[in-house]
């Protein structure tokens, strides 16, 4: 029997969440990672705090995972819940032992051995040194370049418990990647809140720019996708770099809530219809170019003529993929004291949105019939045994969906290395892929 004090780590939330959580598992080395949380001698939760499906989520999970833990064993609850309502949840949740915010990832293992709750007044922003531990992955890696939002966006809560904008140096990100590069990964995707602006709160005008321009040069990457650019901040320079550039995917993740002038302006999105459409359609017109976006559905004041050209917009303009989320009122925005649309409504809306996501996504999909491309192996299928889970380098970790392998042409199979393909045949939302050769 191994006397190695056992964790159990739950990490909720977005991508940017779980960085965070690898510098928790890296401070925490000594522990023994384990699934079974009944085991555990400390169990953490790292909260998402975004709307109230992920509010209702994280404590859920909590209260979960505190029925079943074992006697003695140490609770943790961390991250955006736990700093947006740090006073309510320690009066309303005894189960807990440990609670912290946003801002001392990396003093984890000291809060645990004196079982003090803390919250720092500063974000916390992981950089070269922080002995991340890379999870799901030993190719890909998710670098958070930023923390925090300048945006005054009307839904959303974010800025009211990540503060503004906090950009890392680009010599420290280099040295990350290049750390993780000498470690054998090779594919990375670069990540805040509002990518876009990287760089403005250290006077850099086309921070993102550089950025890009600098990890191109390094050495032992393959791969490279920017995730969430935001419309106001997003040049037509910076559409060209990203669509020109040896190593970064043409990939543009912009999430643009809604289209109609009127909404936009309500949502205090700083960009009006007409200058959206313009970035949108230069990147569309980018050779293999992938797009996805996010929108809401039922936001205050939406009416039903302005959801209707929402609709025929995202009908004709045919992105990759696009997410819907379901209006959530939240206090701290200025959207919270707006007359507020019905939940039946809100409802009604997400699922004709959903419909149209589904249609896009199958032609998006269907386009991709008989194309050469490369992709990586990443494990054998769940969906059977014989067939191989691979993803496209121009898709993104985990959102963008699989492609199932069902000829290896009698290659010799390496899991997280890359191969050309050719997509064969479409199956409902699923492509299938026969293997070329190894690359």
């Amino acid at each position: 029997m191994s006397n190695t004090k056992k964790l159990h780590l739950v990490s909720l939330g977005c991508t940017k969440n779980l960085v965070d959580s690898e510098v928790m598992l890296g401070r925490l080395k000594e522990y023994e990672i384990t699934d079974d949380n009944t085991i555990a001698d400390v169990i953490i939760v790292n909260t998402c705090g975004f709307i109230d499906a992920a509010k209702e989520e994280s404590i859920n999970t909590v209260l979960n995972l505190h029925d079943t833990r074992k006697e003695n064993a140490i609770l943790v609850m961390s991250g955006c819940l736990t700093e947006r309502y740090r006073e309510e949840l320690q009066a309303d949740m005894p189960e807990v032992d440990i609670f912290t915010g946003v801002g001392d990832y990396e003093k984890i293992d000291a809060l645990i051995a004196s079982k003090q709750s803390t919250f720092s007044p500063e974000v916390y922003l992981a950089t070269e040194n922080s002995g991340r531990v890379i999870t799901g992955s030993n190719y890909h890696a998710y670098i958070k370049i930023a923390e925090g939002c300048n945006q005054a966006c009307s839904f959303c809560a974010i800025p009211s418990f990540k503060g503004k904008l906090h950009s890392r140096s680009l010599s420290s990100i280099v040295k990350e990647v290049e750390m993780l590069i000498a470690k054998g990964y090779y594919d990375f995707s670069f990540i805040s809140q509002d990518s876009s602006s990287y760089g403005r709160d250290m006077k850099l005008s086309d921070g993102l720019l550089s950025l890009v321009k600098k990890i191109e040069t390094l050495e032992g990457i393959t791969s490279a996708r920017i995730l969430y650019l935001y419309p106001s901040t997003t040049t037509f320079a910076l559409i060209d770099a990203i669509s020109d550039s040896p190593v970064f995917q043409t990939y543009f993740d912009m999430p643009i809530q809604h289209i109609e002038d009127t909404m936009l302006k309500t949502m205090k999105r700083g960009f009006g219809e007409e200058k959206t459409i313009a970035l949108l359609e230069h990147m569309k017109s980018k050779p293999n170019a992938f797009l996805r976006t996010s929108l809401i559905a039922g936001h205050p004041t939406e009416t039903q003529a302005q959801f209707e050209t929402l609709c025929d917009f995202m009908k004709t303009f045919k992105f990759d993929r696009f997410n819907t989320f379901s209006y959530s009122n939240e206090e701290t925005t200025s959207a919270y004291q707006l007359e507020q649309i019905s939940q039946e409504t809100i409802d009604e809306r997400a699922e004709t949105l959903g419909a149209i996501a589904e249609i896009s996504t199958e032609e998006s999909l269907e386009a991709m019939v008989n194309k050469t491309l490369t992709l990586v192996i990443d494990k054998e299928s769940d969906e059977h045994e014989y067939l191989l889970s691979a993803r496209p380098l121009g898709w993104a970790v985990d959102i963008d969906g699989e492609i199932l392998i069902n000829d290896t042409s009698d290659l010799p199979i390496s899991y997280a290395h890359c191969y050309e393909a050719k997509i064969t045949q479409r199956v409902g939302m699923q492509l299938l892929a026969t293997l070329i050769k190894p690359l």
